[in-house]
């Protein structure tokens, strides 16, 4: 007869989870979504489709004595045709707000990528079921935080004591909105991308609307932005508009505006943060688009470069340091009006020491490394005193 303890199923409903704006009904389970039903019906671009789905900052948080909790998932993970395999999504576990295991799912569907035509496929796979057991028979608050990069579908929850969701600690909600890098690209799992480490370190919630490619200044998503109840807000753009070449700066300024408009509109006196991009030598002076470097793929590595001309800026092209010299003359301009809203040069998070030191491994996203500095230099120019988020 085994000795393993007896579990007993809880249903995974809205009150368990942090960090969505949304969860879907499937056939198996359910869906987290980091943008609102509204907002993907306005959306037709794949890279957001897929990135707003990746549950970055997404978390499974409860109550309860059990040594035992299994959860069941169905994954699914992104291969990018031509390049080296990426590792597995992690799950990260935390007990009463410190580490305490890890863990990977094999098995999932497997999202096709081939960035040389722009197309992907879909192949379907077997769930998997985490376990994490050895835990104290005290009462603790768990979360189990779902990987950054990787679609996952909760499917069932299991312990060997009751569960039931945590209580309101009076934490204030930090909601942030970036790129790739808020989203979390090359962190190291899900509570050491930037933004989670930053709201480890400032005591606050975090909402990530960090989406890859995806930091475009859409309306729907400053929509969702105003729609979502937050005590601090953030706001990092740049990078995004350069690399995918999306708009000149006659479009940009304007659309700054409106942006910071609407989400003031939900929010009209919260501490918000615009911040600019971190430094990325390959488009400070150059436009986008940026481009997969074929070279390096062939070589079986992952790496961009920009393929823009520096004499574009005279026709309105965007670079970097365009991008945070208006930005800084918007929040000047807007803050005669509006004291509660910050400028931040993304520089001071990751700027020309850094890139010397820790350069930027494909180009333009930081590694684990660099994750973790930006994370604590975030936390102490804005959570600690004298920062925009400090205080009550």
């Amino acid at each position: 007869m085994s000795n393993r303890p007896r579990l007993t199923s809880t249903p995974i409903t809205a009150d368990l989870l942090r960090g969505a704006l949304d969860l879907e009904r499937t056939e198996r389970g359910l869906l987290p979504h980091r943008l609102p039903a509204r907002a993907r019906a306005q959306n037709t671009d794949g890279q957001l489709a897929v990135a707003e789905v990746q549950p970055s900052g997404v978390r499974l948080v409860l109550r309860t004595r059990a040594t035992v909790v299994e959860l069941d998932i169905l994954p699914t993970k992104r291969v990018y045709a031509g390049a080296p395999p990426r590792p597995d999504g992690v799950y990260d576990l935390l007990v009463d707000g410190r580490p305490a295991g890890r863990a990977s799912a094999t098995g999932g569907n497997t999202l096709i990528i081939d960035m040389a035509t722009g197309s992907s496929d879909v192949r379907q796979g077997p769930a998997d079921t985490l376990r994490f057991d050895g835990l104290s028979a005290d009462p603790k608050d768990v979360e189990i935080w779902l990987p950054h990069n990787e679609t996952t579908e909760l499917i069932a929850l299991r312990t060997d004591a009751p569960v039931e969701p945590v209580p309101d600690r009076g934490r204030k909600v930090w909601l942030h909105h970036g790129s790739s890098i808020s989203h979390g690209s090359d962190a190291a799992s899900p509570t050491t991308t930037w933004p989670a480490l930053a709201a480890a370190l400032g005591g606050v919630e975090l909402v990530n609307l960090g989406f890859a490619g995806s930091a475009l200044l859409d309306p729907f998503t400053a929509r969702a932005l105003r729609d979502t109840p937050a005590d601090r807000i953030s706001v990092k753009t740049g990078i995004n508009l350069v690399n995918t070449d999306a708009m000149r700066l006659r479009a940009f300024t304007p659309a700054v505006h409106g942006f910071l408009d609407t989400v003031r509109e939900g929010h009209p006196t919260t501490p918000l943060m615009v911040v600019s991009p971190i430094l990325c030598p390959i488009h400070e002076d150059t436009p986008g688009p940026s481009a997969a470097d074929h070279a390096a793929l062939s070589a079986g590595k992952l790496r961009f470069s920009a393929a823009g001309d520096p004499a574009e800026t005279a026709a309105g092209k965007l670079t970097l340091n365009i991008i945070r010299g208006e930005l800084a003359r918007i929040v000047q301009q807007r803050a005669a009006e509006d004291p509660n809203l910050h400028y931040l040069d993304g520089r001071e998070l990751y700027g020309e020491a850094d890139s010397v030191e820790l350069p930027l491994p494909d180009a333009l996203h930081p590694d684990a490394a660099t994750h973790r500095r930006i994370g604590e230099r975030f936390a102490k120019l804005a959570f600690h005193a004298g920062g925009a988020f400090a205080g009550a």
